[in-house]
């Protein structure tokens, strides 16, 4: 039986993640929206979305350290205030007709997502070592499940010809009103190092040191062909079956719903698989899976057998970023760092990774292009026994973490969360 104190801490992250996944796809939802708003042309808004790049990678840059000095719950603190500023200044910038203002509010809300989620995967990571099952595959879930929750509400707010000011102002208040329920159920401290321990060139450099591991480097690198494989989709995918298969835009935009909802299902549903069949078996076959769906996608001529194929694709791809990150939190000792090295690679490559993928598909199309995320996928299944754990799981009865506690011993037993 968990204590009362551990459910709410976990309810609090998987609530923190459903509202910051309806934030993200309000937006989304809505850029047709707010392009025509602001009547700018298509590259105009390419910068005014390079806002929300730079602040998300700027955020993830910075989370690592500030939790190792202040505490997750602390960065979730300020993150979940800028995010929310974030969404009210996009607001006004739609409503206004002010480019510069939607730059401005994208930057603050993609710096305060950066900051919360690496804050929320160290959390995760800690509730995993107390009760001794999987979390990070339904606290990713949550995500998930935000985000097509926020699609469905934009797509009929946009039937409706709701206002996008007004939305995108409504879900920032309902933002704000669950992160600040959500935050104070998290414990202070989770993932704080000792005072002299984060203080100075060790903390600096504290990202750095633990890559000289062998098998976090190994995780890494399947954290960053997974996130690669996600954010391959997210970017492309719509477009990948208008230019590549001939569907209509409405068939496309489907596509790409019903691969956030295998997402979602998968994340979901992966605890049980965990648990009976272990990490490195369940990643081994979520890359296989993955990799048959890409490759139907890219080489059948069928655009019925495609678009069914993005379902394997992103079942394939759920459980692939939250395993990672549940392996690389599995020590006590330095967990916050090594978790937020390994989340702040995966992010970098979910940001920076797919729009790369662009200037190939200029050369070969990108079709041909998505050949890269099959190769990818080949080398995450190789790699996948390095996800299995060096030792015991940190037994379930764990004493609750202590308030006042600074180290992550005093915490759970250390901290760690697309």
């Amino acid at each position: 039986m968990l204590d009362q104190a551990t459910r709410r801490w976990r309810a609090a992250l998987f609530v923190f993640m459903l509202v910051a996944g309806v934030g993200m796809a309000s937006w989304v939802a809505r850029t047709p929206a707010v392009r025509d708003a602001l009547g700018v042309s298509t590259g105009g808004m390419g910068v005014v979305l390079f806002g929300l790049s730079t602040g998300s990678m700027a955020g993830v840059l910075v989370s690592g350290p500030l939790v190792r000095r202040y505490g997750g719950r602390s960065v979730m603190w300020g993150g979940a205030a800028v995010l929310t500023a974030g969404l009210a200044v996009t607001a006004g910038g739609a409503q206004w007709s002010l480019a510069g203002g939607v730059f401005a509010g994208l930057a603050l809300f993609g710096s305060g997502l950066g900051l919360a989620e690496v804050a929320v995967n160290i959390e995760g990571a800690a509730v995993e070592r107390r009760i001794g099952r999987p979390v990070l595959p339904v606290l990713h879930g949550c995500f998930s499940l935000g985000t097509v929750l926020g699609a469905l509400l934009g797509l009929a707010l946009t039937a409706a010809r709701f206002p996008v000011g007004a939305h995108l102002l409504a879900v920032a208040a309902l933002t704000a009103a669950a992160t600040v329920w959500a935050v104070r159920a998290v414990p202070a401290g989770t993932g704080r190092e000792a005072a002299e321990a984060a203080a100075g060139p060790r903390d600096r450099l504290a990202a750095l040191r633990v890559w000289r591991d062998g098998r976090l480097v190994l995780i890494g690198m399947i954290v960053l062909v997974m996130a690669f494989t996600e954010g391959a989709a997210n970017d492309w995918l719509p477009l990948l079956m208008v230019d590549g298969h001939g569907v209509s835009a409405t068939a496309g935009s489907l596509t790409y719903t019903a691969f956030a909802v295998a997402m979602t299902v998968g994340r979901f549903a992966g605890g049980p698989f965990l648990e009976r069949f272990g990490r490195a078996a369940v990643v081994r076959a979520s890359a296989a899976v993955a990799a048959v769906g890409v490759a139907l996608v890219v080489f059948s001529p069928s655009p019925l057998v495609a678009g069914t194929a993005v379902v394997l694709w992103g079942l394939g791809a759920s459980l692939g970023f939250p395993v990672s990150i549940s392996a690389a939190g599995d020590d006590p000792e330095g967990a916050a760092a090594r978790v937020s090295a390994v989340a702040t690679a995966g992010y970098l490559a979910f940001l920076v990774g797919p729009p790369s993928l662009g200037f190939l598909a200029d050369h070969v199309g990108l079709r041909p292009t998505m050949g890269v995320v099959l190769g990818l996928l080949v080398v995450a299944a190789l790699f996948a026994p390095a996800l299995r754990p060096r030792g015991p799981r940190v037994a379930a009865t764990a004493a609750a973490p202590r308030p006042d506690a600074t180290t992550a011993a005093a915490v759970g037993d250390g901290a760690g969360r697309p």
